[in-house]
């Protein structure tokens, strides 16, 4: 049976996932990541994947909500859909492969370049 502690942490943890990836269009994953190997029992390579499928409706509802309020540039979005696709099916097929500590690091890497790119 799981715990209040651990309920309430889901919550929060999915809500700030669900504020980041809506105020900045990207980023849940930089918040569930790290609570979903906290709060969790899962294997490390299985918090990514896990991380993947809870950013998928986060985003679904992003976008609704991004149509209604400003529009979608669908002329500039597609070519970066296009790669997107590509990325995840290569990531999904081969992702496996790489150990998981050298994945922690690469996104602690990218969380820290996109936070310096910003601040300068």
């Amino acid at each position: 049976m799981m715990n209040w502690r651990k309920i309430i942490g889901f919550g929060v943890s999915g809500g700030a996932a669900g504020v980041v990836n809506g105020l900045f269009g990207a980023g849940g994953g930089m918040v569930l990541v790290p609570t979903l190997t906290h709060y969790t029992d899962l294997e490390d390579n299985q918090v990514f994947p896990c991380s993947v499928s809870i950013i998928l409706p986060i985003c679904i509802v992003s976008l609704c909500t991004n149509i209604g309020n400003s529009g979608l540039p669908l002329q500039e979005a597609w070519p970066y859909l296009a790669g997107s696709v590509v990325g995840g099916l290569l990531s999904g097929c081969f992702g496996h492969l790489i150990p998981t500590k050298y994945l922690h690091r690469v996104l602690g890497i990218l969380i820290l370049w996109g936070g310096i790119r910003y601040l300068c």
